[in-house]
């Protein structure tokens, strides 16, 4: 294949996380957006190209995908009324706080969090907004003029909760919207926003937050208005032993049998966290291809437990990363995420049944699976160029000898450089164009803003 100009070659990194056994340590040819030459050690592209990064300080990994967020929570880390609780008390102390949330101040949300996961290596991002009280019925509209200001990519969920305190749920009222505005608006997003295909940046999902915030009625629709055009489902399940309690008092079954109860039980559909299944619950996911997400940092910061992750997989069930809710997790950093991921898993599984290659592949290849793309998350001839470069130059490196172990094991936390479909979108550590001084003032006066509105 030869091409007359415009491609770039990323040669001979440190180290490349690719396939296993495959030489790629020449580099990494890209045009046009794509990958189109994977290049041998001490090779030459057949390619032609105009354009060279030398890379032999980096490492390079497919860029990272976070599946589970709450972009809005960034207004409310370590909020003191909020802290050493589990999750039902969590939330109960936090949710007349996230009532006041106004326009301005998820937009801003929303950007300092996008670019606290892109300096972390992240190149998609999943986030799940479920509150509209009055003012914010354009939230997502919100959100996409930011993921567009960025340049990352990103799925973003049509998030709704309708079972409020009144009617025996957690949200305040003031949270709750009615099943036809909830579809109404969710069929609105879609046509307007959703892209489908090879490179799609900006997608919509659906995702009724939770069996404690939403009624069987709302989940049967939105799985009914998913299937209809084509789009995922999305929501939390068996986070913790009181939501499993939950679902056996309000309906009288666990979670899974609930979840096939409203026609969620399909490959269409990914969950948040996804700890407390039994050995058949597991298999009926696997075999159903509902893709899981695991959320290490969050489910330690409220003490929900440890997900199967390598029996979900055995059974059939995508693993993907996320950092969840910058409240339960206090950080947006993907690449510390792999890294908690390598450290809990092993700790259920043992330090030799759970490799670093497996925490990569779960934050890259699994995760892409969970959002059903198949066009990121692997460094491959004709993928999307979505890349994240690291360096190992910090005195937290020094003395290490394979890299790619070092860069979770000695704790990296921040990219070099990130590429999405063949563009930086950071450039020696800083996102070009973004103020980010301005963006953290901003924002911590939003932060105050939301705060002072409940007191």
């Amino acid at each position: 294949m030869t091409l007359s100009t415009g491609a770039l070659w990323i040669k001979n990194p440190l180290a490349i996380f690719a396939s296993q056994g495959e030489d790629v340590s020449g580099g990494i040819v890209i045009h046009d957006g794509k990958i189109v030459e994977l290049v041998a050690g001490g090779q030459q592209p057949t390619t032609a190209y105009d354009q060279t990064y030398d890379a032999s300080r980096h490492l390079v990994l497919p860029g990272l995908i976070n599946t589970h967020h709450h972009f809005y929570q960034t207004l409310t880390r370590a909020y003191p009324d909020a802290l050493n609780k589990e999750l039902f008390p969590w939330l109960k102390t936090l949710y007349p706080l996230w009532a006041g949330l106004e326009p301005e101040m998820l937009k801003v949300a929303t950007t300092l969090a996008m670019a606290e996961l892109m300096l972390s290596g992240c190149t998609l991002a999943a986030d799940h907004h479920y509150l509209f009280p009055n003012g914010m019925e354009e939230a997502i509209d919100a959100q996409v003029e930011a993921v567009n200001a960025l340049g990352i990519r990103a799925m973003l969920t049509r998030g709704s909760m309708s079972l409020g305190e009144d009617d025996g749920g957690l949200p305040p009222q003031s949270t709750v919207q009615t099943e036809q505005q909830i579809i109404d608006d969710s069929e609105r997003l879609i046509q307007r926003y959703h892209q489908r295909g090879e490179g799609a940046t900006v997608q919509i999902a659906l995702a009724p937050c939770s069996p404690f915030s939403v009624t069987p009625e709302i989940m049967k629709a939105s799985a009914l208005l998913a299937e209809r055009n084509d789009v995922r489902l999305h929501t939390h399940l068996a986070e913790t032993i009181d939501e499993e309690t939950f679902c056996l008092q309000r309906f009288g079954m666990r979670t899974v049998d609930y979840l096939e109860s409203v026609g969620w039980l399909s490959n269409r559909t990914w969950l948040a966290h996804g700890i407390h299944f039994d050995d058949d619950e597991l298999k009926r996911l696997g075999a159903a291809g509902v893709g899981i997400c695991h959320c290490p940092t969050s489910n330690m910061m409220l003490a929900s437990g440890i997900a199967r992750v390598k029996e979900l997989e055995a059974a059939g069930a995508p693993v993907g990363l996320g950092v969840d809710g910058s409240a339960s997790n206090d950080g947006s950093n993907m690449i510390q995420e792999v890294r908690q991921a390598l450290y809990l898993q092993r700790l259920r599984y043992g330090s030799s049944s759970v490799t670093h290659f497996d925490a990569y592949r779960w934050a890259t290849e699994g995760s892409a699976k969970v959002l059903g793309r198949n066009d990121v998350g692997v460094i491959a001839v004709g993928m999307q160029a979505d890349l994240a470069l690291f360096t190992l130059d910090e005195m937290r490196f020094s003395g290490s000898h394979d890299p790619l172990a070092a860069l979770l094991l000695c704790g990296a936390h921040k990219a070099d450089r990130v590429m999405v479909a063949g563009q930086w979108t950071v450039v020696n550590g800083e996102i070009p164009g973004l103020d980010t001084q301005q963006l953290i003032a901003d924002h911590s006066q939003m932060a105050k803003r939301l705060a002072e509105k409940l007191s």
